[in-house]
């Protein structure tokens, strides 16, 4: 480190340059604020991207990091462990699947669900796995190989073989893309990075439909959704589509690296000694808090909260969308997963919105995308709104 140099000159001295970092230096968090190192109290209003469902610094996710940290931090999964157990527990008791795999990531949660998929396929006689269209799944092979979008798979080919995507919401796509040799059709219930965008009822009951006539896998990916945020535990509930496989990740490790697969009846017996594994998946510390999160979400009721005050958002951005036409296209969400999406550019907005203390998130270019802690208010969401309004005046003037 050179004297005086700046906290940006060392990190594009030190990292592959894969992000556009913010221009702020976090130093603490503590419930929905972020606290930067020149003393700036900023409004958090996505979360980590969804992953701090309890804010920040929340006194039982600290609490159960540091007793189970005191105890053993690794162990590997040669050992069943308490933690890990106790957190299965909970996910299939809110989630009503049958089995849990634990990985580190989100991504990783998504290609063993993926090689379940063919597993299951291959005993009979089927191997082709489809995505849709705007879905974002992870930047692994297999994800990116039922993805669509060219700025995450161009020049990363070849792909995994016998994958597609499909158009969103096309039902007559659907049905024709999907046949006796389809393994399995992943599926966000509301896709996250693809901009805030819900499933219609028509075409999950479609794909429902479809797997009982041709017998394949529905793989749902929770990995945003999942844990509440949508007002119910999988946003998959909202559309009783009774995935076999789900991925879940972001909130479930308190912030710690965790990722889950979970498995209905249909699936809970394809995976044998061998077949499958992780050196840090399940991870002890993270597992303590991640129970520290559902069990907190279910004492204080957040799940039907992020319904009650997700729906109240989504009607004040609706009214911005009514008085800024040039400038919002539409308001759209489910629970505290909800967007604005406008006729131009998102980021000079979400930059804006920082100059006024409020941390937001763009996604897909002219989205605005919000996924605040499952705790916020309705006072933090007026005061979100009524900063909102303002930059649009400005923008509108």
């Amino acid at each position: 480190m050179q004297p005086n140099e700046s906290l940006s000159d060392r990190e594009s001295a030190s990292f592959f340059h894969t992000y556009k970092r913010l221009p702020l230096e976090p130093v603490c968090g503590e419930g929905m604020h972020l606290f930067t190192a020149d003393g700036t109290r900023y409004l958090d209003m996505f979360a980590g991207i969804a992953v701090n469902a309890l804010g920040h610094a929340h006194p039982r996710v600290v609490g159960a990091i540091t007793e189970q940290a005191g105890r053993y931090i690794h162990v590997s999964n040669y050992f069943a462990q308490e933690p890990q157990i106790r957190l299965a527990e909970l996910l299939l008791k809110h989630s009503g699947m049958a089995r849990v795999f634990f990985a580190n990531s989100g991504t990783e949660a998504m290609e063993g669900a993926l090689k379940i998929a063919r597993r299951w396929g291959g005993e009979r006689g089927k191997t082709a796995i489809t995505g849709f269209s705007n879905a974002f799944h992870g930047r692994t092979f297999g994800a990116l190989s039922i993805m669509d979008r060219p700025n995450y798979r161009d020049g990363f080919g070849p792909f995994l073989a016998d994958c597609s995507s499909l158009p969103f919401n096309d039902v007559d796509a659907l049905k024709a893309g999907v046949g006796p040799r389809t393994a399995a059709v992943v599926l966000e219930c509301v896709q996250g990075e693809g901009g805030i965008r819900p499933v219609t009822p028509a075409f999950a009951a479609a794909l429902k439909a479809l797997r009982s006539e041709h017998g394949f896998l529905i793989i749902a990916d929770e990995i945003q959704s999942g844990a509440g945020r949508t007002g119910r535990f999988l946003a998959a509930d909202h559309f009783d589509l009774q995935p076999d496989l789900v991925t879940l990740a972001k909130p479930i490790g308190g912030g710690l690296p965790l990722g889950a697969i979970l498995g209905a009846a249909s699936v809970a017996e394809i995976l044998q000694p061998g077949m499958h594994g992780t050196t840090f998946g399940g991870n002890p510390v993270a597992c303590a808090a991640g129970i520290a999160v559902l069990e907190v979400i279910e004492e204080l009721g957040l799940t039907a909260h992020a319904r009650e005050v997700g729906q109240y958002f989504l009607e004040q951005l609706q009214e911005l969308a009514t008085a800024f036409p040039a400038r919002v296209k539409e308001a759209r969400g489910l629970g505290l997963m909800v967007a604005l999406e406008l006729t131009g550019e998102a980021d000079p907005v979400v930059s804006a919105m920082r100059d006024r203390g409020i941390l937001i998130n763009a996604t897909d270019k002219t989205v605005l995308r919000f996924v605040p802690p499952l705790i916020v208010t309705r006072a933090e969401i007026d005061a979100t709104v009524a900063a909102l309004r303002e930059v649009l005046a400005r923008a509108d003037a």
